[in-house]
């Protein structure tokens, strides 16, 4: 008899946005008239640059030519694509990455989930609380945690609250922990780090022995000053973090599938016996092992993001996305709502108002507004009470959503 993986069962019965996608279809189909927008899951709606369509388009066109043809591609990712990444994004703020340090992935999602894989199960793992639930879900099917309790949360997982105490910004863990998930600018609140309020994270990391596992999928929203793009931006953390980044976001990949980990050398994990062992080469080991690599004419298109017309092009999607950001987050705070983030990333965190209950403000807009978000508790604990709008719709969906809500809350 096949016996199932029983840190499964420790799941809730659906992924968050599982969930929502089932609330919709059962509200769609009582009302099959009602205009739903949504403005909850995190997908864009802006297509692919030019610059990316043509470079694919001709990437197509190469495989089908018997002298242009490519099959397996390495796992790693392409040396055309990795060389500009290093160029583009890293190299500008002086950081310096060799070519075998960054592993061209189908997304920050995957890599992200997948990471972990690398870890003894009982490492203890601190996460942000409101926090992405892959990082969360991931860890319980490794079985790194126990079951949830009355309030969903893991035993054995350190959470590390972000409330308006602390400007949702977590502390420090008063326990030690081995694994740290940072993810800034912050999925779900929009909120970010800087320098300073990074810094101490990575001393943190280089004192306890800790491995700082930050996702960077919004950098490229980054606005104001003072606010680092890459954890590598700060001494010392080449020994103690891994990067994740995506192209999802900026360039509108999130159909295309295409991301890349940056995994520098110096990061060392240690077995029972404490002895050392490199990062990097446990994670090339794992890939080249589970992944057979993003499809070449996915990642002439990502290289082409960083052409000159790529990044003029991109620049006008984030510039569309920023202020659709700002036309919510100026809208709910005339309409009395506390609101957080929307300047440096695409997401507006919002509490809901007198105290309701995220899934109950859910249910409220889409019934009275025919408007999706996404309930706060489906981030945690610490979310109870708080609502995510995302800024990734058209800037017609944006103003009739916000009309909308202003509606209800009048």
């Amino acid at each position: 008899m096949a016996l199932v993986n029983e840190n499964y069962l420790k799941l809730p019965g659906s992924y968050l946005f599982s969930e929502i996608a089932r609330r919709v279809s059962a509200f769609k189909e009582k009302n099959p008239g009602a205009d739903i927008i949504r403005l909850g899951i995190g997908d864009v709606t802006r297509p692919l640059p030019q610059a990316v369509v043509d470079a694919m388009q001709e990437a197509v066109a190469e495989m089908g030519r018997p002298e242009t043809f490519r099959g397996y591609g390495p796992e790693q990712g392409y040396k055309f694509l990795i060389e500009k990444i290093i160029a583009h994004d890293f190299a500008p703020r002086g950081i310096e990455l060799d070519e075998s340090e960054v592993f061209i992935s189908d997304g920050a999602k995957s890599d992200t989930a997948n990471f972990q894989e690398l870890f003894a199960t009982g490492n203890v793992v601190a996460v942000s609380d409101p926090v992405y639930p892959v990082y969360v879900d991931s860890n319980v099917m490794a079985g790194r945690t126990g079951g949830p309790d009355e309030q969903g949360k893991f035993d054995r997982l350190v959470y590390l609250p972000c409330t308006e105490a602390n400007g949702m910004k977590p502390d420090l863990p008063r326990e030690r922990v081995d694994l740290i998930y940072l993810c800034y600018p912050n999925n779900p609140t929009g909120m970010t780090l800087t320098k300073a309020e990074l810094r101490k994270w990575v001393d943190y990391a280089r004192e306890n022995r800790a491995l700082i596992l930050f996702d960077a999928a919004y950098e490229a929203y980054i606005q104001e000053a003072g606010i680092p793009h890459s954890i590598f931006e700060l001494e010392g953390a080449r020994e103690v973090a891994v990067e994740f980044r995506s192209f999802s976001k900026t360039a509108g990949f999130t159909g295309t599938r295409c991301g890349y980990t940056i995994v520098p050398k110096e990061v060392k994990v240690y077995d029972a016996q404490g002895q050392a062992h490199g990062l990097n080469a446990l994670w090339l080991r794992r890939q080249t092992t589970k992944f057979n690599g993003v499809s070449y004419p996915v990642q002439a298109g990502a290289a082409a993001v960083f052409s000159p017309q790529g990044q003029r092009q991109v620049r006008e999607t984030i510039r569309y996305y920023l202020e659709n950001a700002r036309i919510i987050r100026e809208g709910l705070q005339e309409a009395g709502y506390t609101v957080f983030g929307g300047i440096n990333a695409p997401y507006i965190w919002l509490k809901t108002p007198d105290n309701m209950p995220s899934w109950d403000f859910f249910d409220r807009l889409m019934q009275e507004a025919n408007v999706v978000g996404t309930p706060g508790a489906g981030f945690g604990l610490s979310g109870e009470g708080y609502f995510r709008l995302t800024a990734f719709g058209t800037r017609e969906n944006t103003q009739r959503a916000l009309a909308r809500i202003k509606g209800v809350q009048a």
